[in-house]
């Protein structure tokens, strides 16, 4: 076995709308936004991650940019193949020809539909994995913030990414009652772009929006420490000239409401149909929110205002579940709820 294992490459991947992170050898060894740029003349690819980032939106007619998923699930293969391919290429930096087989623990939504797990599953293979497993992301989320799955006791898990927001109930090692909506990180960008629209005449693009998510994005219009007004620069939409007009967090607050709320009714409707012993469990231990739209100021007290339950909001929310992938990849043999 020794030999085999010289020659058999381990790594978790959390495939994310918005980023990818892999883990090798307990270490986040990849953080990249999940883009690819193709060169459109050759079909080739000239940059992956933070690099093809910084492209979006700027790219001439012989570039385009493209986000392989969409919603959680894989929307474009080849690209998605390409991009697994290029960030574990980044693993082995400077290893020189030998490439190892690998064996790779990928999460996926829990709403997903059998085509799109296959899609998940081939594109991996694609990129040269021997062996696949996949696991839920609601119960990486679990394994990462360190809930003890296997015991009888139910815990409630949120987390919000980019593309979905996964709601789910997790005991014995399995998750009992789900919510998978698509509703989540990439619809709050869209909303505040529809908004500077609206009511500052200002055309903005979604690097922009992500950007002022990230400085002044709130959940409640009333915040104990507010962060400060953020300067915010477009394209004006009357004289079509460059712009700068300043957003505080109340505006913000207020045009990510309808989707804070859609994801709010589907907490309720998970709650709804949870069993009654688990219900008591999830009043004891209260909700856990995870993945980046957990780091939404107020997010959590809403949360809690609503349901009236205790909200927790992970350490490191970003990498609660490719930490929790990782766990799994160590312990293939004795976590039930991995599928091959």
């Amino acid at each position: 076995m020794g030999l085999f294992n010289f020659f058999t490459q381990e790594i978790a991947i959390d495939l994310g709308t918005a980023n990818t992170l892999i883990i090798h050898n307990d270490k986040v060894v990849v953080d990249e936004p999940s883009i690819v740029a193709f060169d459109r003349t050759t079909n080739k690819i000239i940059a992956i991650g933070r690099q093809a980032m910084q492209m979006e939106g700027k790219t001439h007619d012989n570039i385009r940019t493209v986000r392989p998923l969409k919603d959680g699930v894989i929307a474009d293969f080849n690209a998605s193949e390409h991009m697994i391919r290029g960030m574990i290429k980044m693993i082995n930096k400077g290893k020189g020809w030998f490439f190892p087989s690998l064996r790779m623990v990928i999460c996926i939504p829990s709403g997903i539909t059998e085509v799109e797990k296959r899609a998940v599953r081939d594109s991996a293979e694609i990129a040269g994995a021997k062996e696949v497993y996949l696991i839920y992301e609601p119960m990486a989320a679990a394994v990462g913030i360190g809930i003890d799955v296997e015991e009888p006791m139910g815990n409630m898990i949120i987390d919000i990414g980019g593309g979905t927001t996964e709601i789910a109930v997790i005991a014995l090692s399995g998750i009992v009652c789900d919510q998978s909506i698509r509703v989540a990180g990439d619809n709050f960008d869209s909303d505040i772009v529809q908004y500077i629209r609206r009511q500052h005449n200002i055309m903005i693009g979604d690097r922009t929006a992500e950007k002022i998510k990230i400085e002044v994005g709130a959940a409640l219009p009333e915040l104990v420490d507010p962060p400060a007004d953020f300067a915010v620069q477009g394209r004006d939409l009357m004289t079509g000239v460059p712009k700068q007009i300043t957003v505080s967090y109340t505006e913000i607050a207020h045009c990510l409401d309808k989707s804070i709320s859609k994801i709010e009714e589907a907490i309720l409707k998970a709650l709804e149909i949870t069993p009654p012993e688990l219900s008591a469990d999830i009043y004891q231990t209260g909700i856990y929110l995870t993945g980046g739209g957990a780091l939404l100021r107020g997010l959590d007290k809403r949360v809690a205002a609503k349901t009236k339950l205790p909200v927790h909001v992970a350490e490191d929310p970003l990498r609660a579940v490719v930490r929790g992938t990782g766990t799994a990849l160590k312990n293939i043999g004795t976590f039930k709820f991995l599928m091959q």
